[in-house]
């Protein structure tokens, strides 16, 4: 390739061009649009609420319950966020955020054990009704991930997450714990299966990576091959990769190592 095939980095359209064909290996973030998320941020604003009424401020609880309840949140934000390179990461946070959830389930618990207030069990009529309100979150405006879709769900909840009786509030919060921690547990069983189908970031990252010198190397016509660069093992004909010597009297220098590696043990100097 010579000079005049070179792209001026000034040319903007030629940049913008570029950014199309740019694809992410993974995708990540879109956590506003998680169902997981979006109950998540009903009982951390229910909880906040909750706490401020009925919770001494001044004392431990108030702030432990508050604390879950964000961490419940926020930890599937940044799960979310670190899909984009780590599934491990991501699976952590998601089970950080529900083991938060599941502390906070205890401080509803408790609240209600202790000032001898009924808990619901899963067959009384308000816990289902509590329940069918999640069935109508395909609603338009409550499927919005924005503030616009956070106010209307709250006001779906409204009359249960308002109410003047705490026990009605804790146990409607109950009932939305159980159905994030129930939403997480999908959330986790799907990135553990998409981990076994496709491998973490580093193993598609290489994946492409080759294929991309695959396709380089079998399309010489193309403007932006670069087949030059690209070494082929002298023993096994397979792509080469730069490796770091990390031992010997080269330690630190780079050289052309054979990707079929320990198989093959082809080398080439720089």
């Amino acid at each position: 390739m010579n000079g005049s095939e070179v792209s001026d980095p000034t040319d903007r359209s030629d940049l913008t061009d570029r950014k199309r064909k740019v694809r992410r290996l993974r995708s990540s973030g879109g956590y506003r649009e998680l169902r997981g998320f979006q109950v998540a941020t009903l009982i951390y604003d229910g909880t906040v609420k909750f706490c401020d009424r009925f919770i001494d401020k001044r004392s431990r609880t108030h702030d432990q319950m508050v604390q879950a309840a964000r961490s419940g949140r926020q930890n599937i934000a940044e799960g979310s966020r670190a899909g984009a390179t780590s599934s491990k990461t991501e699976t952590h946070l998601t089970n950080v955020a529900r083991s938060s959830l599941d502390e906070l389930l205890l401080d509803y618990e408790d609240y209600l054990r202790q000032r001898k207030l009924r808990q619901w069990t899963k067959d009384d009529i308000e816990a289902h009704e509590v329940r069918s309100l999640g069935r109508k979150s395909d609603r338009s405006d409550l499927t919005d991930p924005t503030d616009t879709g956070d106010l209307a769900r709250w006001a779906l909840y409204a009359p249960w997450l308002e109410h003047k009786d705490p026990a009605i509030i804790a146990n409607t919060l109950i009932c939305l714990i159980h159905q994030a921690n129930y939403l997480m547990d999908q959330q986790i069983i799907a990135l553990e299966q998409s981990f076994i189908k496709e491998g973490g970031y580093s193993e598609q990252l290489a994946v492409a990576r080759l294929a991309e010198r695959e396709r380089l190397r079998k399309n010489p016509t193309d403007p932006s091959d670069q087949t030059d660069l690209i070494k082929n093992c002298p023993i096994c004909g397979q792509l080469m990769a730069i490796r770091t010597a990390r031992q010997g009297k080269n330690i630190g220098s780079q050289f052309w190592g054979c990707t079929g590696y320990p198989t093959c043990k082809g080398t080439r100097p720089m």
